[in-house]
């Protein structure tokens, strides 16, 4: 079994509040919705309505499922697809530590029809990662693996807009922690060691896992930029203390490329609507509801179907 690869030394804030959602107005729209859902996910009224019910797909973990550290031992030190099939694997087959499943509201509000209006949408806590409860490694991939384990677990990845609202609504942010740039960004050792780092801020701040984290690592982000420039992954976030991010909306990229400072962020496809579960695809389609939940208006039917494969 690999060694926990060691924390960089921690020299920066870690901050713990939480901000209000951004506004915006709006005005009524027709939303898209699917009767099931309305009839699966009712919300509760008082409590969060991010219930496990929403988190139905990702599978009960396997009893002999291996712990991160084996996981991570057996891939060696190499990057791209190869890496990202075999961590894919292991996330559909529902080896992830139990926080992932442990959806949090994120919210956003707006006047519509001169009164206000709620949108909720659920979000994973963390990053993706894989292995157990004890033994678990935040894990970045592409953008093709990225999307195949969204789409098989009923879940979206954000846009930049859900990026910013997540870190200013989170319950503990941790200031960035880049390291040294080069080739070995994308290597096994490098996104090993960053992910100590961000457990040993955690531990610094007293945080525990399941609360909402922001500010660790940019964020693979649905944008409608992907449609004009196929074969390439969009990447935002990593928020400074100020909430400004590092890294603005950019596809410089290629889809397969991944490095240390990425992750992947889940967002549910059932979102609510005024406590009204909705489809989220039919938020981010509808040429009002979008403005609200992405920066670049409504998503184009080809960015719809990217991110519904």
């Amino acid at each position: 079994m690999a060694a926990r690869a060691p924390a960089e030394p921690i020299a920066e804030n870690i901050q713990v509040a939480r901000a209000e959602a951004p506004e915006a107005s709006l005005t009524p729209a027709r939303l898209s919705e699917d009767p099931d859902r309305v009839q699966l996910f009712p919300p509760r009224a008082g409590s969060n309505p991010c219930s496990a019910r929403l988190a139905r797909a990702i599978p009960r973990r396997p009893g002999n499922a291996a712990p991160a550290s084996a996981i991570l031992a057996s891939l060696g030190n190499g990057s791209g697809s190869g890496r990202d099939d075999a961590l894919v694997a292991e996330a559909m087959r529902g080896n992830v530590p139990d926080h992932v499943r442990a959806l949090q509201p994120v919210r956003f509000t707006g006047a519509v029809g001169g009164r206000e209006t709620e949108i909720v949408i659920c979000v994973t806590p963390d990053y993706l990662a894989v292995g157990s409860n004890a033994d678990h490694v935040r894990v970045p991939l592409g953008l093709p693996a990225a999307l195949r384990v969204a789409d098989g677990l009923d879940m979206m990845l954000p846009t930049t807009r859900m990026v910013d609202a997540i870190y200013a609504q989170a319950a503990l942010r941790l200031s960035p922690r880049p390291m040294t740039p080069g080739p070995q960004m994308s290597s096994t050792d490098y996104f090993l060691r960053h992910d100590a780092t961000l457990d040993a801020q955690m531990a610094q701040a007293g945080g525990r896992h399941g609360v909402l984290l922001a500010g660790h690592k940019k964020d693979l982000v649905l944008a409608n930029r992907l449609s004009a420039n196929r074969g390439r992954v969009a990447i935002y976030g990593w928020h400074r203390g100020n909430g400004d991010p590092i890294q603005p909306l950019s596809t410089v990229h290629g889809e397969y490329y991944a490095d240390y400072s990425h992750g992947i962020r889940l967002v549910s496809r059932t979102a609510y609507v005024d406590g009204r579960p909705v489809d989220l695809r039919g938020l981010l389609t509808d040429s009002v509801y979008a403005a609200l939940l992405n920066s670049d208006g409504p998503l184009s039917s080809a960015t719809v179907r990217l991110a519904s494969l």
